[in-house]
């Protein structure tokens, strides 16, 4: 279900965008992934709507991260870094590390997206495999 992200070109400059507005479209790309995830299930909306909700919000995107951290390179994981010590802010809802750990997962699908599009298709493959296999067991 990644065939949409293999297709796309490389575009911009993605080191010269603030990792915040990396995080907002690394966002935007992670629903959008997981909403394709859904669209062939025969559920009505509002169980289509949960599905996504439940793999988008932020515990889910930090357990994401730490799935995906042995794969990454060091680029990546000081780009997490600095988005996770940018934020200053979190609801009160969540503890403070999980929010921060969510938006380095956001700050990374956002630039892998804009910087290579075919490396990010790998680690949606991965997550997959790995979710999958923990669903089974």
């Amino acid at each position: 279900m990644t065939n949409w992200i293999q297709n796309q070109e490389p575009s911009g400059s993605p080191d010269e965008i603030g990792v915040i507005q990396l995080a907002w479209l690394g966002d935007s790309v992670w629903e959008l992934h997981q909403r394709l995830r859904n669209i062939h299930m025969p559920f009505k909306s509002k169980d289509l709507h949960l599905n996504v909700v439940k793999e988008v919000q932020a515990k889910a995107q930090a357990e994401s991260l730490k799935l995906i951290e042995p794969l990454l390179n060091t680029s990546e994981i000081d780009l997490i870094r600095r988005a996770r010590n940018k934020t200053k802010r979190c609801p009160k809802s969540l503890e403070p590390s999980i929010y921060a750990q969510a938006t380095g997962f956001e700050t990374l699908i956002g630039w892998l997206f804009l910087k290579n599009p075919k490396r990010l298709s790998k680690i949606f493959n991965f997550l997959e495999n790995q979710k999958s296999t923990q669903r089974k067991s």
